[in-house]
């Protein structure tokens, strides 16, 4: 058996097709953390950032991403009290 390379950046294309197979029930999120030596919280994480741009794409008026970028920005300050 070929071992894969080291991934040692994930572009959004690796972590768009990582989530998929997540999706379809190919491997689950433990499994491809220690699979390719990531935390369980960062995947959880991805999944999260992409459930938030599939909900944006799905809408009939989509907010560009610097208009997501800066509310998001602006929850978090608020959240922390700034």
């Amino acid at each position: 058996m070929m071992q894969e390379p080291e991934i040692k950046r994930w572009s959004a294309k690796r972590k768009t097709e990582l989530i998929k197979q997540i999706y379809r029930g190919q491997t689950t999120i433990p499994e491809a953390a220690r699979e390719f030596d990531l935390t369980q919280a960062e995947i959880e994480r991805w999944i999260s950032d992409a459930e938030t741009g599939m909900e944006n794409a799905l809408k009939a008026n989509p907010k560009d991403v610097a208009e997501q970028y800066e509310k998001q920005l602006s929850e978090l300050k608020e959240a922390s009290g700034e």
